[in-house]
Formats: C-alpha cells, sequence, structure tokens
C-alpha cells in the first residue's frame, strides 16, 4: 500500500537516529515514573501535574490531540494522563449498544469519538517503532471488552468493532506498506484469525455459523469498511485472502461479502443455488472482485481474478447461471468480457451459449439496456480465431435460447401451484429477452449492411 501525505499528522524531519536508542529514551520516559522534565512544559511547567490532567478532563480529544504536537514532553504527560484509570475512563469510551438515539446519531457521535482518538494516540506514540507503537496502544485498548474477537456477547447489535476499526484506520493512515503488514500480523497473532479462518474454509459450509459471523464481522469493521481510498481496501482484503489456496480464497470472499439473513446475520449458503437472487445479495462479491482487479495492484493478475471467480461460482455447489450472469454485470464491463473470453479461448462455447442467455435474462428483468448484451456477444465472438468458430458459437447462441425455453416449459408444466407461478414469471421474462436480444441483433446486422 502505498504511503500518502497526510495532513492530519506532523512530519518528521529527516534526520538519522539509531531506532533502539531512541526507543528506550521515549519509552521508558513513557511509562516510567511521573518525573518529567520540564523545560519543555512552557506555560504549564508553573502548574501541578494534577492541574494539568484536570485541565486535559475539560478538552476536546481533537484539541488534546493538537497539545500533543507541542513538545515531547507534553506529548508524554498526555500518555501519563492516558494511562491512569480517569484518563481512561474519560477516553474510552464503551457505549456501544445504547441505540436509542433517532437517526443513528449515537454511531456517527462514538465513530467520530475513536476517529478523533486514534489520531490521538498517532501523535502521541510518532516516535515509538511499529512495534512498541502497538504494544502500547493494545495494553491501553485491552479493558475494551467489544474490541476483542469474541468479546461482544451482541455483536450485531455492537459498535465496538466499527469504533476499533476507525481508530486503527486514523491510526495507520499515512503508514508504508511495511508497517501495514507488522499490523496486519500483530492483529493476527492477537486475535488467532489466521487459525479461525483455517477452521471455517476447511469445514462444511455453515457447520460453524457463528464463526463465520464473527470473523464476517471482525474483517468488515476492523479491516476493510472505513478506508477512503480503494487502493487501501485492496490493500487489507489481500492479506486476509493471498495465504491462502484459491479454493479457500473464494470460500472466504463468500464469508466475508456473500448474502446474509436479515433476521441473525449469519451467512446464507444455498442463496445461490436454491433460485434466482437480487442485485443486493451479489453486491458485496461484485465490488470485492472489482476491488482486487481495478486497483492494478501486482499482486493480482486478469487470471487470478478469473479463477477468483470461477471457484466462486461453485460456493458452496454450483450456482444457477442467472446467479453467474447476475455477478459478472455487476462486477463491470472489463471483468465480464475477461472472465468469457477466458471460455471462448478454452473451447467452452456451448456453456458460454448459455451464459449469453442468462446475460440477456437478467438485463430484460432489471431493465438494463440489452444492446449491452448483444455488444458483449459481439466483442466475445471475435475472440474466436476463425469463421467456422464464430459460426458454431452463434449456432450455439441460438440453440441455447431455445433449449432454456424448452426447459423452463417443463418446468411450468411440471411444478405445483406456487413453483408454477415462479417458472412462468421465468419463462415470461425469457421469451421478452429472446425477442429482445434478437432485435438488437437485427438493428446491428442492418447498421452493418448500410454502412
Amino acid at each position: 500500500m502505498a504511503s500518502r501525505i497526510n495532513t492530519n499528522f506532523t512530519l518528521i524531519p529527516n534526520q538519522k537516529c539509531r531506532r533502539s536508542n531512541r526507543r528506550s529514551s521515549y519509552f521508558s520516559n513513557t511509562l516510567g515514573s511521573d518525573s518529567q522534565p520540564l523545560s519543555t512544559l512552557g506555560s504549564f511547567k508553573a502548574l501541578p501535574l494534577e492541574i494539568f490532567q484536570i485541565i486535559l478532563r475539560y478538552l476536546p480529544v481533537k484539541d488534546i490531540s493538537m497539545l500533543s504536537m507541542v513538545s515531547k514532553t507534553v506529548s508524554q504527560q498526555i500518555i501519563n494522563y492516558i494511562s491512569t484509570s480517569s484518563g481512561s475512563k474519560r477516553l474510552l469510551l464503551q457505549d456501544f449498544h445504547n441505540l436509542e438515539l433517532p437517526g443513528r446519531r449515537q454511531d456517527s457521535a462514538i465513530l467520530e469519538h475513536y476517529k478523533s482518538l486514534g489520531l490521538l494516540f498517532k501523535r502521541c506514540t510518532l516516535l515509538l517503532p511499529t512495534k512498541e507503537r502497538l504494544k502500547y496502544i493494545h495494553k491501553i485498548l485491552t479493558e475494551v471488552s467489544c474490541f476483542k474477537f469474541n468479546g461482544c456477547p451482541a455483536p450485531m447489535q455492537c459498535l465496538g468493532l466499527p469504533c476499533y476499526g476507525m481508530f486503527l484506520q486514523t491510526l495507520t493512515a499515512g503508514w508504508d506498506e511495511l508497517e501495514c503488514h507488522r499490523v496486519f500480523n500483530f492483529l493476527c497473532e492477537l486475535t488467532n484469525l489466521s487459525r479461525k479462518m483455517q477452521t471455517v474454509v476447511c469445514s462444511k459450509p455453515g457447520s460453524a455459523r457463528k464463526l463465520e459471523l464473527r470473523i464476517r464481522l471482525f474483517c468488515r469493521s476492523v479491516l476493510l469498511d472505513h478506508w477512503t481510498h480503494r487502493s487501501d481496501s485492496a490493500f487489507w482484503l489481500t492479506r486476509l485472502l493471498r495465504p491462502w489456496p484459491m479454493v479457500n480464497q473464494a470460500r472466504l470472499l463468500y464469508i466475508i461479502f456473500g448474502p446474509i439473513s436479515p433476521q441473525d446475520g449469519q451467512v446464507v449458503w444455498q442463496k445461490m443455488v436454491e433460485g434466482p437472487t437480487d442485485e443486493s445479495s451479489l453486491k458485496g462479491l461484485a465490488d470485492a472482485i472489482k476491488l482486487l482487479y481495478d486497483t492494478g495492484t501486482k499482486e493480482w493478475t486478469a487470471d487470478d481474478i478469473i479463477s477468483l471467480v470461477d471457484e466462486l461460482s461453485v460456493v458452496p455447489r454450483e450456482w444457477l447461471l442467472e446467479n453467474n450472469a447476475r455477478l459478472l454485470i455487476l462486477s463491470g464491463n472489463n471483468i465480464c468480457f475477461t472472465f468469457m473470453a477466458s471460455k471462448a479461448v478454452n473451447g467452452r462455447a456451448i456453456e458460454l451459449a448459455r451464459l449469453i442467455v442468462f446475460l440477456a435474462l437478467v438485463c430484460e428483468k432489471e431493465l438494463y439496456c440489452m444492446n449491452w448484451a448483444v455488444k458483449m456477444m459481439q466483442k466475445v465472438c471475435n475472440v474466436f480465431s476463425t469463421p467456422l468458430e464464430k459460426i458454431n458459437f452463434l449456432q450455439s447462441v441460438a440453440n441455447a435460447f431455445a433449449c432454456i425455453i424448452m426447459e423452463m416449459l417443463q418446468s411450468v408444466m411440471s411444478g405445483d401451484h406456487n413453483e408454477d407461478d415462479r417458472s412462468f414469471l421465468n419463462l415470461f421474462h425469457l421469451v421478452h429477452a429472446q425477442a429482445d436480444f434478437h432485435k438488437e441483433v437485427l438493428y446491428l446486422t442492418m447498421n452493418i449492411l448500410s454502412t
């Protein structure tokens, strides 16, 4: 993850000094006795320490953060205040379950508080090495039970993990990749995240539902959801996925971004298998795939993304082709074309033709422009190298329309009353999709002939 200039913290002069020396002196002063050198306290040197800490009680967190940049000594005094019981009680708000205020104003207020607190800790620990920084911050935050992986008994109604994520995002903003790798490794070691992920990816889908939910909430709330820049989100998502084989990456992606039950928030594994789904169930997965594809990181090639989509389409079993088509449409033109071109190159023309039919069906259902589906078919057709291959592919598309219509008709004729209504509606949409699709083909043909 590339470093960025962040105007919310001070820049360090480009001076060379031994990191071990500055760590030992600063850290011992920070965590040592209350006696502090007063030469850099300015006007505060006349105040007893107790009065200085009383003043801090009345300052907003943002003002304390600004004050910490006055001098190293003032920063140490503030660190000592944070370490006191009164300081930690005042700064570490734990009202994560009080949702009484209307319009989610409570949510934004406490999130903003932890954003400011992250900036305060960033400035106060500025001179510490990353490892010591993280140890000290963990020592302060460890008393907040809702920041722990399994700390809250009601995680779906808790703002603890989102606040922890906002705090960490502010703390690490502008850090270089090496430091962020250390943060990720520290969190994994602290929460035993890798072992927990191994448990869910190696188990039968849905057999550890509570653990799946905890992993989803921790990854989304702490590591992924608060970043402003897409490249940052891609960095943290890559750290989560890359250690695993592709089949496990697909499983983790479904756990973190897949559809969930509105009642208990648990992952719905059969959603893509049992019937056509809606856009909201696939949007999270599509956005994650686009994130990895569009950010241009060297860790993900186009082939990696195609393989990931392929593996995802059989989690936990093979998806309905309509859901596949919907995911590709939501993932954007580039991913959709690359995925389909891969099938064309590998000689999977019949499978590709059926996918074209369901792209047209989704366009019909969602009122998307059918011309897009025709143009996509034309673009994919050009991937085939010989005229005969192109003709065979177009013939396969026509045959696929006929076959799928017959399959749906048989489903209508053999189904029960409720199933019959759904199947008939699907057949109705497909017939209209075929008519609209061929109309666009005729328009395209006439335009070619007229020129």
